[in-house]
């Protein structure tokens, strides 16, 4: 799902010419690997592919080899399924060695990753979440600076949240917290969330929302709020509704 919105975005984005992907060797990189090159093909068949690398997780310590092909390719973009180091030495690589491709790195917003990233990822990383503190219409503005003034961090998983509150309606629908009844009341349920229209499919449970393209910016306009103190935060580019991430399931679940 996340990659169906990563990669309808980029379709619209005319600079990307060549794509340069690398992830992380294991179910996940192997899979944004996979995907991700299926839907660019499909979507936009004049990109180059000019790279595909998968590397050892957690185990690289210098990333310049890697950034040496990406430079070598003439890659405008990189994508990457990458996340906490694998991310940040990877963009910090591209950084000393003057690559001025723009990362498309769907992980880029998890804790501590913006404050390892730094100046290196400003106006060249962009990513994708289901909130941030920039979003439009932020009705999570008060409760998210709530949340920072008492545990001195950022909200910034605000898919916790959304949990409860539709666990917590669930329980009150189905009168009982007997997990199965609780199942059987989330099967199909609808609500209003914090960023728009919630929905859980009943075939599998996956929870449909709202998701977030944004870029990593100085603070300013657009970027009310930054990031772990770093006078850096998102900046919103387009707003995914729920019902344009969906894809089919092949999820055969078995109920009790």
């Amino acid at each position: 799902m996340k990659l169906e919105a990563f990669t309808n975005y980029m379709m619209q984005q005319h600079g990307i010419q060549k794509v340069y992907l690398i992830n992380q060797d294991y179910a996940f990189g192997q899979s944004v690997s996979r995907v991700g090159k299926a839907m660019l093909g499909q979507k936009r068949p004049d990109i180059q592919l000019v790279g595909d690398d998968l590397h050892p997780i957690g185990k690289v310590k210098d990333f310049s080899p890697y950034v040496a092909k990406i430079k070598a390719s003439g890659a405008d973009t990189v994508f990457t399924g990458n996340w906490g180091n694998d991310l940040s030495l990877l963009v910090k690589a591209g950084k000393e060695a003057g690559l001025t491709s723009d990362y498309y790195a769907l992980y880029a917003y998890i804790v501590g990753s913006p404050t390892a990233i730094g100046e290196s990822g400003v106006n060249h990383v962009k990513t994708l979440s289901a909130w941030h503190a920039n979003v439009p219409d932020n009705k999570l503005e008060k409760f998210s600076n709530d949340y920072k003034k008492k545990y001195g961090e950022d909200m910034w998983f605000n898919n916790a949240k959304t949990e409860l509150e539709m666990l917590v309606k669930a329980m009150n629908q189905a009168q009982s917290t007997d997990p199965l009844k609780v199942a059987r009341a989330l099967e199909g349920m609808k609500m209003q969330g914090d960023t728009g229209e919630l929905w859980m499919r009943a075939d599998d449970h996956q929870l449909m929302q709202p998701l977030f393209i944004s870029s990593f910016a100085k603070a300013g306009r657009g970027v009310k709020y930054d990031v772990e103190g770093l006078g850096l935060g998102w900046k919103s580019e387009v707003r995914i509704d729920g019902k344009d991430t969906v894809l089919p399931t092949t999820c055969r679940m078995e109920r009790p």
